[in-house]
């Protein structure tokens, strides 16, 4: 991809190619179309960067000590190589972008989804690049009838707001900003959006020009005789109720204008980068407050706001950095008075002549405030990793250990096997001493320990049940196998492909299968419509509906360390059960979200594709009622209609006539399963579920989430 690039060293200034970035957890992928070259805070970058060393010294007299500091800590060797090591790296350019979201990283599926413009904030975050990695707080949404040339100055909007707040004028006030760069023309629409009366100050004639066009009640030259008598008139007599420096200068004299314009204890608010000698007399004797805006606002240079997605609480910080991009995007696109940032586009430039950009930036040949950088529309995709199968083997007698007794397994799972005469119930393990014994004495276990590896090391037991948290289930299925002993591991076989293939490969080398607990494939309406299914020709059509139900948004299972979230926790059921329904290969799959607006990612639809050419459709959602039934499924083939209903009825329609089956309770198949586990373990096998399968519906899920951060579809 192509990038503006400038060397610390040399500040030579150039579009390079260099490679691609890709999605990482909390973040976006984003395709750049629009990038604003900030007149004043970049142009500051970039002359630093060209300055000679001695120059950029006398400029950072910070950096200076830091440097004697270390030569005096650590020699002067090792401190001229971290100074060029430091010089020779290359500076990224930009902070405030538009584009469109290419992949969405995990954890964020649903809170956006590719093909999605959003802005984008942050120095070396928001770069003039084709491709940008940010994190979610530092991204916000584009409403319908923003272009991405507006959009793209929605960091520099959240500076000029956020300088607002900082100011605090009432509706009714009079303020004044000091500098009618893109800063101060923005923030003098916010203050008149916010029913503020506003007097503008600069030098440039036509900068003041275009300040009363968008709302300033005066525009004035700061070094005009009559400035302290025109802001007298318009006040009132008090003098302004705050003053905003958005200034760009070394000099001191915006806080000389703001000493002689404000009224008794007026607020001040410095956003732009001056000379910061104030003058004593004239701020004392008014008694004025002096506030330095940071920057976007609230969250900014917090590492674990802007990288790590931490959220601060309402109550206390109404607005983030992250809210004030979105209302300035909010006001972009308001019906009524809004935000006009287009006023201040004055060139276009593509970024392929990004140095030409910057040279009418920093050289100043003609008269310009708002540059934009435009992109083409397409760029590189993010690449998708591949997997292999396992192969089936043999095992041994069922003498079972279980890991894993949660609320699932003692209200479930071992209830069930209590009834299986055949399966010889060895040790149990938990986490707490205590629980594993209670589990030992409540459902006959031999044993009860708090460590796996009384069921992991011990040769008696060659069957293990895992019912752990799903980010330990591929960790200890891929041990149990290679120690030889077939595992029934409970859904999810793994969050991941990584966590998937380690299985396998314990597979490859193994005597013994595994089987996960996808136990819709036993019940008996289910096996009852895979055969109705069977009298069929030709493709099918199907939907499966799951009125899931919300659960709490602090429970395990949506945390990503441990649970994963529902769609890899859950879904994973449905899509191995169409799998089972349709009886051919899954080739590939299409998921989307629905728009989250609390809680996690648990409204999709995942679209898979079969190889024989059938279709179906998983429609899982948490937002119905629970007084209708969680599971409905319909198929559609060779004329037929067969309808499941939460297990209870099973609807076959043919010929135009229909007839039902039912069942006095739901039977979702856990018994059979565990039986029919237990009958292989005791058979040495083969496994009751083809394995080889069990990893293509593990593989489909996974691609639900990567078809949710890419946007595209997934081919397995």
């Amino acid at each position: 991809m192509k990038q503006v690039i400038q060397s610390t060293r040399t500040g030579k200034l150039a579009v390079r190619e260099v490679p691609a970035p890709r999605a990482r957890p909390g973040h976006l992928l984003v395709r750049t179309r629009a990038s604003l070259i900030s007149a004043g805070t970049e142009r500051m970058v970039v002359e630093f960067a060209r300055k000679s060393l001695a120059g950029k010294a006398k400029s950072r007299p910070d950096l200076v000590k830091k440097v004697l500091d270390k030569a005096r800590r650590d020699g002067i060797g090792a401190t001229v190589r971290a100074v060029q090591a430091r010089l020779d790296e290359p500076l990224p350019l930009g902070y405030s972008a538009a584009g469109v979201v290419a992949a969405v990283g995990a954890g964020l599926e649903g809170v956006f989804h590719p093909g999605q413009p959003v802005a984008m904030a942050g120095a070396g975050l928001a770069n003039h690049a084709e491709l940008n990695v940010v994190p979610r707080n530092l991204a916000a949404a584009v409403p319908d009838g923003v272009s991405f040339d507006e959009a793209c100055f929605t960091t520099v909007g959240s500076i000029a707001l956020h300088a607002v707040r900082n100011l605090d004028a009432r509706l009714g006030e009079v303020a004044a900003v000091i500098g009618a760069g893109l800063v101060g023309q923005l923030a003098i629409q916010f203050l008149r959006l916010s029913g503020v009366r506003v007097v503008a100050l600069d030098y440039s004639e036509d900068r003041l020009d275009l300040a009363r066009r968008l709302g300033a009640e005066a525009a004035l030259d700061p070094r005009d005789d009559g400035l302290e008598a025109a802001v007298s008139v318009l006040s009132g007599g008090r003098g302004c109720d705050g003053v905003l420096i958005a200034a760009a200068t070394s000099s001191s004299e915006p806080f000389e204008v703001a000493a002689a314009i404000a009224r008794d204890r007026a607020r001040v608010c410095l956003v732009g980068l001056t000379g910061t000698t104030f003058p004593y007399q004239g701020f004392m004797k008014k008694e004025l407050n002096l506030v330095v805006s940071r920057s976007y606002g609230p969250g900014r240079y917090d590492p674990d706001f802007e990288d790590r997605g931490m959220k601060y609480p309402e109550g206390w910080v109404r607005w983030t950095e992250t809210d004030n991009m979105a209302e300035c995007l909010r006001l972009m696109a308001a019906p009524g008075p809004r935000l006009d940032v287009g006023a201040l586009i004055t060139h276009r430039f593509p970024l392929g002549k990004a140095e030409e950009a910057y040279g009418l930036v920093t050289d100043g040949a003609e008269p310009h405030l708002g540059v934009v950088l435009t992109y083409p529309e397409q760029a590189a995709e993010p690449a998708r990793p591949a997997f292999a199968a396992a192969r089936p083997a043999p095992s041994g007698a069922c003498v079972l250990g279980v890991i894993g007794a949660g609320g699932f397994a003692k209200s479930v799972l071992l209830p069930e096997l209590a009834k299986l005469n055949a399966v010889r119930r060895h040790t149990v393990v938990t986490q707490r001493g205590s629980s594993a014994e209670n589990t030992q004495r409540s459902f006959g276990f031999e044993a009860a320990a708090a460590d796996e590896a009384a069921v992991l090391d011990n040769p008696e037991i060659n069957a293990v049940l895992i019912a752990t948290r799903h980010d330990t289930h591929a960790d200890l299925a891929a041990r149990a196998l290679a120690a030889g002993k077939s595992v029934l591991v409970e859904k999810p076989l793994g969050l991941s492909r990584d966590e998937i293939d380690r299985v396998a490969v314990a597979r490859d080398g193994a005597n013994a299968f595994f089987q996960v607990g996808f136990n819709r494939r036993f019940a008996p309406l289910v096996m009852e419509a895979r055969d109705r299914l069977a009298e069929t020709q030709g493709p099918r059509f199907m939907v499966l509906r799951v009125n899931a139900g919300a659960i709490d948004a602090e429970s395990w299972i949506h945390a990503a360390d441990q649970g994963g979230g529902r769609i890899l926790g859950e879904v994973c059921h449905f899509v191995d059960l169409a799998r089972f329904l349709v009886g051919a290969p899954i080739v590939s799959v299409q998921a989307a979200a629905a728009q989250v607006t609390s809680g996690a990612c648990d409204d999709v639809t995942a679209t898979l594709r079969f190889a024989d050419g059938s279709l179906a459709t998983v429609a899982y959602t948490a937002l119905g009622d629970q007084s209708v039934g969680k599971e409905r499924f319909e198929a559609y083939a060779g004329g037929r209609v067969i309808t499941l209903d939460n297990y209870t009825s099973l609807t076959v329609a043919a010929g135009g006539t229909a007839t039902t089956q039912s069942a006095r309770t739901p039977d979702k198949g856990i018994g059979a399963e565990l039986r029919a586990f237990a009958e292989a373990v005791a058979a040495g096998g083969p496994a009751p579920i083809d394995e080889a399968e069990l990893i293509e519906t593990s593989l489909a899920t996974v691609a639900v989430m990567e078809s949710l951060q890419t946007g595209g579809r997934v081919d397995l």
